[in-house]
């Protein structure tokens, strides 16, 4: 069997998964766990970690 995305690209979920992928559970400065913020605040994050 193949493997399954759950979420839709550029969803919030989606985000967060590539996040959790690199290594990233919790909000860079806050220390807060993503779920809690915005799909906007976690795609500057992404953004952010992908410029890298």
């Amino acid at each position: 069997m193949g493997y399954f995305q759950l979420a839709y690209k550029g969803s919030k979920g989606w985000y967060i998964s590539e996040l959790k992928k690199a290594g990233i559970s919790r909000h860079p400065t806050e220390q807060r766990k993503l779920e809690l913020y915005k799909t906007h605040i976690i795609r500057k994050i992404w953004n952010s970690k992908k410029e890298e």
